[in-house]
């Protein structure tokens, strides 16, 4: 049955950084907003990224009548080629966006399967019972957009990512003008980025980056390698411009960085002339001082060109003494670990590193406290909805709210699968769908779940502890001799006392019980882990291997702890 109130589902961003995507559902009818991927948290070992959990759109996909993308950070399109996999509906983007997912797509062969429709900043188009008009505001990439949209039962207006910088590289500033119009029109609710809530202030100016990398530059005196992600085309202008005022020539490393830098060229994003353009083979042919090589990996991912280089493990190139490199982004909130072993393995290989931290190689795309302020005084919304961000992130834009004059009662702090309906300009709280996360662990798309990655961590923490008994039908040892090995638990020597010990155990109840116990293997697990527990506090996984035979001795071989 339709609705005529209007409801607002959040399927990703809120409660975390990353896997932005939230849903606008009215009179039955769907409208998406980004369909983005996280990095996974250092607990969840193996898995390549998280993308946000679908089922609520594949439960209604005939109901579905458009998806919209701000812009193309890999946490807004990122998992755009699972959405196209369960939904046909026509997908909306601006032109450099839109080019980003062409890229994405194409590499996929699933580039054919969609209609992919153009849109741009100051456009209005109706999409569905939807009315949406697209504003422009500044962000750390090209041709990003933030979203009013509009039905009978009020104007929302969608920011997506955005800060109010007055000098951005692209002179394109955040559209102010229209976020006035928007107030004069009326907002019922604002769903606004909360990634910068915490911090004071203004967001400095990307222009500040220029001067970051013109020192870099000057002091560099052999190659320069600047990781950064794949879709920031505008840190590859920036990069592009200082080559050129240096004499160096500039090396895209890697398909993303290859395949994204000769789209925005296409599209005219991107302005390098040719012959200050070569390729990688081309660069490591030429004097160190005369190169600089773009290139992923700026979040310490493992697989990236940057992970391999840190580890030796690159094939076409390797770090070498005298190199510059530059980590020319923000540490997403849960990588920091991964990032700074990255850095000190470049050290250990001779690498200068210059990273955030100690140079402003990176200026946040995010607005801070005062642009916050200043987006509420200009929309003046009824309600406020923080989204993109963790709970302590939502938190701090919703007392920046109440600053402001919003009552509290007027501001829903929620995180994802949390339905919030609007009937009668008034907002409720309606019951949370389903919600969970879907791992992408190599080609498994959510053949992984939670439960798993937990006994990955259990496993990678504490180890694993195997006993092999032989028994016959009436469950007594035919070789007195328990097998016990571990893996990962303790070094190999420290460990033969406990598990020799968990042996002599496991051997003395098997001889000495008068019935069989029902559930043999869980016993024999009890006994050591609670041996182990005491004597070192630890909870390896321990696994038992039982086999029954009818009659006879069967010689168990070498027992030896491992």
């Amino acid at each position: 049955m339709s609705q005529s109130f209007l409801r607002v589902i959040p399927l990703g961003g809120l409660g975390e950084v990353g896997r932005n995507m939230t849903v606008y559902e009215y009179q039955g009818k769907l409208l998406v907003v980004d369909a983005g991927i996280m990095f996974p948290l250092n607990s969840m070992p193996g898995i390549d990224y998280i993308i946000p959990d679908m089922q609520y759109l594949v439960e209604h996909r005939e109901d579905v009548v458009g998806v919209v993308f701000t812009h193309g950070h890999e946490d807004h399109i990122g998992a755009v080629q699972y959405l196209v996999e369960k939904i046909s509906a026509p997908l909306f983007a601006t032109r450099l966006t839109r080019g980003l997912i062409e890229v994405k797509l194409a590499r996929q062969g699933l580039l054919e399967r969609i209609s992919l429709n153009e849109v741009e900043a100051g456009q209005q188009i109706t999409i569905g019972p939807f009315q949406v008009d697209f504003f422009h505001v500044c962000h750390s990439i090209p041709d990003c957009i933030g979203l009013a949209i509009d039905t009978p039962a009020g104007l929302v207006v969608h920011t997506g990512d955005y800060k109010f910088d007055q000098t951005p590289v692209d002179n394109w500033p955040t559209d102010f003008a229209a976020l006035a119009e928007f107030s004069e029109r009326g907002v019922l609710a604002l769903l606004s980025d909360s990634t910068n809530a915490e911090n004071v202030g203004w967001t400095a100016s990307e222009r500040m980056i220029d001067d970051a990398l013109e020192q870099v530059f000057l002091n560099a005196k052999g190659r320069i390698i600047i990781a950064s992600f794949a879709s920031l085309i505008s840190r590859m202008q920036q990069v592009a411009n200082a080559a050129q005022r240096h004499g160096r020539k500039l090396a895209f490393a890697g398909p993303s960085m290859i395949d994204n830098s000769r789209m925005a060229r296409d599209l005219g994003y991107l302005t390098i002339p040719k012959d200050s353009l070569v390729t990688v083979d081309q660069a490591l042919s030429m004097k160190d001082d005369k190169v600089v090589i773009m290139c992923t990996g700026s979040q310490g991912e493992p697989t990236s060109i940057l992970g391999r280089l840190s580890m030796g493990h690159n094939r076409q190139f390797d770090i070498e003494p005298g190199d510059t490199v530059v980590l020319s982004s923000h540490t997403i909130p849960g990588n920091e670990e991964s990032v700074y072993h990255t850095i000190n393995r470049l050290f250990e290989r001779g690498a200068d590193v210059i990273y955030e931290r100690i140079s402003p190689v990176h200026v946040s795309g995010h607005a801070s406290q005062e642009e916050m302020k200043l987006l509420l005084n200009l929309v003046k919304p009824k309600y406020l909805i923080p989204i993109h961000g963790e709970l302590r992130h939502l938190k701090a834009q919703a007392a920046i709210g109440q600053q402001m004059g919003i009552p509290a009662d007027h501001i829903a702090v929620i995180q994802n699968g949390q339905v919030v309906e609007f009937e009668n300009e008034i907002m409720y709280l309606a019951p949370a769908i389903p919600y969970s996360y879907v791992f992408v662990d190599g080609r498994g798309v959510g053949d992984v779940g939670e439960d798993v990655v937990r006994e990955r961590e259990t496993l990678g923490q504490d180890g694993v502890v195997f006993i092999h008994m032989v028994i016959n039908q009436h469950s007594r040892l035919l070789d007195p001799e328990v097998g016990v090995q571990s893996f990962g638990f303790m070094d190999e020597y420290e460990a033969e006392v406990i598990l020799d010990e968990v042996r002599k155990r496991v051997s003395q109840f098997m001889q000495e019980f008068e019935e069989v116990p029902e559930d043999l293997e869980h016993a024999v697990v009890k006994i050591a882990r609670s041996y182990i527990f005491d004597e070192v506090r630890r909870r390896p996984r321990i696994f038992v291997a039982i086999h029954r035979i009818e009659a006879g001795t069967l010689p168990y071989g070498n027992n030896k702890a491992r």
